[in-house]
């Protein structure tokens, strides 16, 4: 484990940061930056074939990037260029270099952003826009010339430049990087301001196949593509932590495309394992270097795949994903107009491939198994020189990880003392895994005080995984945990707070608490170490749904499985989870305004009332939660929360907007989340959900930084595939939803623990040690734990979640999820769940379109309790309930199966 380093950063008034007061604070602290870019001296506007390009005069960097098809669009962040005109503030156009010479030991670093002066303009060839000589923004000494072209080439717009070695030494180029300046600036915008004018955007960190898209928040096109121009590897990211514009809850930060590393890799990054191999270059006196950037169009983010292929670049389409279970047979499927000369992997045997027939000659198909667990890297050369670097990460079977995190979490982190001064045991509490041990304390009231999703999530982990995994011991000490810590300690038990859910349940009092009680080494001097008042108000109505679930898991034990909760009928917990969920409007008004993480544990909450027949608090519940979807459906993006940009509001927001028929606001719900959720071949971006603050709320290492997989990702990943379903022919919905799924199994470690993210600096590139607000991804884990069987013209029949087998008339997916409790067969349109009782296989009949799905139970489990949905099918034998359900006892072998047939 990598020890930590903690970034200082300011929170902007806490959790209650205003866009508007936050924006306003981050250019006050640049303001007396000098102006040095020369932007007074105007500009140069040109036009490509898909773009409007605005250079400033004297340096020739970008000022503003409008594609032609949408005016109103720009790229870049022009508007705040009068405020970020200064030295050290990045634009695109500039390139940062880390060299030295032969014979010496030190790297020595230049940026053309690091002093500016106009730049000397000089003449090209045919197709420049705009070329000049950097020499004026470098040192006298630097022993490179730099030379920048603008250009249009084939009708698009390229980036290149040309580094001339001038001295008479050899130089070693360690580091080259190209700032990619965008516009994910979120000040002082409004969200429907934000969507409409901003964009984020994500690597693939793929050496000669990487890319970045460029994606607007709204998720509609055009989509800006930046590939490589010539032979430009994308060997790492880069954040750009020395440009002074501060990061906050509204600004990301700046990246560059990282071409050689080697440099950094010897110095900042010492002792991590990086993504691709650290490389350099040696450039002889008198010979130079060239490296470039192509910036391309696309119509959307489903269609960037179809548009690399179409510009000759790499593609590599992994299924299920690229997180690979060890049991998973996943198939990688490349296209490229060159063969595969060579495929490396590191480490070595990690993981076995084996060619494969591919359905479409297009493409080459590979089968993977996973071997070793952790990190992979795949190396693929092709006859032109092209390489192309894949990542994945292979984990334990979904079932193992299962039994592994429910031991960690009842057993490492479970906290039990008598003499507990805030009322915490017995619990599952959050745990540093850095130095194996729980957190009693820390100045952060909620990670000590098991509530709000940074103290929350390892007790709702643990919930949550009995619903998918039920296992007696672990249940019997939850149950323990729900009777004598959550109900009426998070949770109000008396008075006019019945039912309301605290903040926390430590907090900081120290004149009203024994002497010795906190302790000397933690900064309690912060404003998120709440008093005993502030800890105890219940008006936050993120931590209900946490409860919520709480709840609403031991209901589902304790009504469809036999001997595993004896504490109370299933009824009262069904009933606890109700009233939780109302109380959440009325004693947190404010907040419940918002979609929350979590949120569509109401949806399943008023779908089991309403299956109980529990029609008059089912009809009470819908009515509160269709207020809620109301104001949804009224604004153009409902996505907002305490913070002034968020990415977990949407779940809650599609959800009702699909169960009350609001297409339109599910359309656009849907359409944000793959704005910031991509689909690339690694598995740290696959199918990652935007998130870049909650390191400060909920992690160790306490920085503004994007986050791979955290809660967002498997919380997301529950309209997408809602949607997937709703719509089973798009591969694109299914791709990007298991891989968010899958995100929250990423980054388990091998022994059970549970991470609040992976850590996407290069400098680190490892979980981070808290267990943080994990729970709220592993709850998206959870409820989302399918598996799906589809057929594709060009990959022919695909398992997710499952391993499948193709006969002659018959094709078979063989189950490999955690929960084995579901299944969509994409061809039928047929979605079967499972509430007791595992599915094991799952038979499709090519042409009678016949199903046959095989059960197993257990001693806790006498029948399979089974729900079909679906228009166009019907038992063999027997008959569904009107809801589509069917109850089938477990023969002695504990084994149960029924066919569906197709109505013609």
């Amino acid at each position: 484990m990598i020890k930590h380093v903690t970034f200082g950063l300011v929170l902007f008034g806490g959790l209650m940061a205003a866009s508007a007061a936050v924006g306003q604070d981050i250019w006050d602290r640049i303001s007396d930056t000098p102006q040095t870019l020369g932007i007074q001296n105007g500009y140069s506007v040109y036009e490509t074939g898909a773009f409007e390009l605005k250079l400033v005069k004297d340096s020739q960097t970008m000022a503003s990037l409008i594609p032609r098809s949408d005016q109103t669009f720009d790229y870049v962040p022009f508007e705040h260029l009068d405020k970020r005109g200064g030295d050290g503030l990045y634009q695109l156009g500039d390139i940062n270099i880390r060299l030295r010479e032969s014979g010496k030991d030190e790297w020595q670093d230049f940026s053309s952003a690091g002093h500016r002066q106009p730049v000397t303009p000089i003449s090209a060839g045919q197709g420049v826009l705009a070329a000049a000589d950097l020499a004026a923004t470098f040192p006298e000494d630097m022993p490179l010339k730099v030379f920048r072209y603008w250009e249009e080439v084939a009708g698009d717009l390229v980036l290149r430049f040309k580094l001339v070695n001038s001295s008479s030494q050899t130089v070693e180029i360690g580091g080259l990087g190209l700032p990619m300046i965008f516009d994910n600036i979120l000040h002082h915008k409004s969200l429907e301001e934000a969507h409409h004018q901003k964009v984020f955007y994500d690597p693939y960190i793929g050496m000669d196949a990487g890319y970045l898209q460029v994606n607007r928040l709204d998720g509609n096109g055009p989509v800006l593509l930046v590939v490589p121009h010539g032979k430009t590897p994308f060997e790492a990211y880069r954040p750009l932590l020395d440009d002074p514009t501060p990061k906050s809850v509204t600004f990301e930060g700046f990246h560059e495309w990282q071409v050689f590393t080697k440099g950094y890799a010897e110095e900042e990054w010492e002792g991590v394992s990086p993504w691709n191999a650290p490389q350099s270059k040696e450039i002889l006196p008198g010979e130079a270097l060239e490296v470039g950037l192509r910036f391309v169009l696309t119509e959307s983010v489903k269609s960037i795949e179809e548009k690399l292929v179409a510009e000759n670049r790499p593609v590599g389409v992994g299924i299920p994903g690229f997180v690979l279970p060890k049991d998973v047979k996943g198939k990688l499927f490349l296209r490229y107009p060159e063969n595969i000369t060579s495929m490396e992997v590191f480490p070595a045997n990690s993981v076995s491939i084996e060619k494969v027939k591919a359905k479409d000659e297009d493409w080459t198909a590979y089968e993977i198994t996973g071997n070793q667990w952790g990190r992979v890297r795949l190396t693929v050369t092709y006859e032109d020189g092209t390489v192309q670097t894949i990542q994945y990460k292979v984990v334990k079977p979904e079932t193992a990880i299962l039994a592994d995190m429910g031991s960690f979490l009842t057993q490492e982190q479970w906290y039990e003392d008598d003499d507990d001064l805030f009322g915490r045991s017995p619990s599952v509490i959050s745990y540093d895994y850095e130095e194996q041990e729980k957190v009693l304390q820390d100045s952060r009231a909620w990670i000590a005080g098991l509530s709000d999703e940074g103290g929350a999530g390892s007790w709702l982990a643990a919930m949550m995984k009995q619903l998918v995994a039920p296992n007696p011991e672990e249940i019997a000490k939850l149950e323990r945990f729900v009777h004598e810590t959550m109900w009426g300690g998070i949770q109000y038990a008396e008075g006019d707070r019945k039912f309301g859910v605290k903040k926390s349940v430590f907090y900081y009092e120290p004149d009203s608490m024994p002497a010795g009680t906190y302790r000397d080494d933690i900064n309690y001097d912060t404003w998120a170490a709440w008093s005993k008042k502030d800890a105890g108000t219940t008006g936050r109505s993120y931590n209900y749904p946490h409860v919520t679930a709480a709840y609403w898991v031991m209901y589902r034990l304790a009504r469809d499985y036999n001997g595993l909760v004896e504490a109370e009928q299933w009824d009262w917990y069904l009933d606890q989870a109700y009233e939780t969920a109302l109380a959440m409007v009325e004693q947190a008004p404010h907040y419940a305004q918002y979609g929350q993480m979590e949120g569509s544990v109401f949806v399943y909450l008023l779908k089991d009332l309403q299956g109980e027949g529990w029609s008059t608090k089912a009809a009470k519940l819908e009515a509160v939660m269709r207020n809620r979807a109301d104001i949804w459906e009224s604004l153009a993006f409902p996505f907002g929360s305490e913070m002034p940009w968020d990415s977990t509001g949407q779940e809650e927001v599609y959800m009702w907007s699909d169960y009350f028929g609001f297409d339109n606001k599910a359309r656009v719900t849907l359409n944000a989340i793959l704005a910031y959720m991509p689909t690339v071949p690694h598995w740290g971006y696959n199918g990652s959900a935007r998130r870049y603050w909650d390191f400060l709320y909920g992690g160790k290492i306490s920085r503004i930084e994007r986050q791979l997989h955290h809660y967002g990702s498997a919380l997301n990943a529950i309209p997408v595939l809602k949607a997937y379903r709703d719509h089973p022919d798009d591969l694109y919905l299914l791709r990007v939803g298991h891989a968010g799924m899958m995100g929250a199994m990423a980054n388990i470690t091998a022994d059970g623990f549970g991470p609040a993210a992976f850590h996407s600096f290069p400098s680190t590139l490892d979980i981070d040690p808290l267990s943080g607000d994990y729970g709220s991804g592993f709850y998206g884990y959870v409820v989302n734990n399918g598996a799906y069987l589809y057929e594709d013209d060009r990959f022919g029949w695909l398992g997710f979640g499952g391993n499948v087998e193709e006969g002659a008339s018959k094709v078979t997916l063989n189950l490999t999820t955690g929960a084995k409790n579901a299944v969509f067969v994409a061809p039928a349109e047929v979605w079967i769940t499972s509430r007791a009782g595992k599915i094991s296989r799952v038979e499709y009949d090519k042409k009678s379109k016949a199903i046959t799905v095989k059960l197993t139970g257990d001693q806790f489990t006498p029948a399979a309790k089974v729900k079909i949905e679906s228009a166009g099918y019907q038992l063999e034998k027997g008959q569904l309930t009107p809801n589509g359900e069917i109850s089938l006892p477990f023969d002695e072998q504990s084994t149960q199966a029924f066919t569906l047939v197709h109505n013609e």
